[in-house]
């Protein structure tokens, strides 16, 4: 099952009208920037039962671009539950901002994990090849360690790197686990 793609401008107007903005990125993601009033429901923690207030109501799913929204869609549908009626964001959060809607950005927050780890990654590759050009073959090691790491994240799922940077300094209080309730 396939959602309807809305346009930004059109997407707003059904908000300001009373439907549910609903985004689903993850949380490092949605506290850097997301849409004023948008509700966050992260795809990673998805369930039905976190929209059963919204039955008969127009919901308006997003992510960064329209692509995680356009992969899961069949998910979102059912989620939405009966008599709701569910739409796509065209283009995400970056076409909403295109078309000059309000975003709410904090860069105070760290990047987006996902960024960090291609940063650093890219950024490995890259050295690792000059260095091995330059000084030493020996330097071409780490190029291929890096290469054989996002190969393992992409197989299975864990990604060492990201676990590292998670326990970066700049991302501790971002990424610091809730301390558990008082009893």
């Amino acid at each position: 099952m396939s959602l309807p793609l809305i346009a930004p401008r059109e997407a707003k107007r059904l908000v300001e009208q009373g439907a549910i903005l609903v985004d689903i990125r993850e949380d490092d993601e949605h506290r850097r920037s997301h849409i004023p009033g948008a509700y966050h429901v992260a795809l990673s923690r998805f369930e039905p039962k976190l929209l059963a207030g919204a039955s008969g109501k127009t919901i308006v799913f997003h992510c960064r671009s329209g692509a995680r929204t356009l992969g899961n869609a069949a998910q979102l549908a059912a989620g939405a539950g009966a008599g709701c009626k569910a739409y796509m964001l065209e283009g995400g959060i970056d076409a909403w901002r295109k078309a000059g809607l309000p975003v709410i950005d904090d860069r105070r927050q760290p990047l987006e994990l996902q960024r960090q780890v291609q940063i650093a990654a890219g950024s490995l590759a890259f050295l690792g090849t000059l260095l091995g050009l330059i000084a030493t073959p020996w330097f071409f090691a780490v190029p291929f360690f890096v290469g054989a790491g996002l190969m393992t994240a992409g197989v299975t799922g864990f990604c060492g790197m990201a676990r590292l940077l998670v326990r970066a300094p700049w991302n501790r209080s971002a990424y610091a686990k809730p301390a558990p309730a008082a009893r």
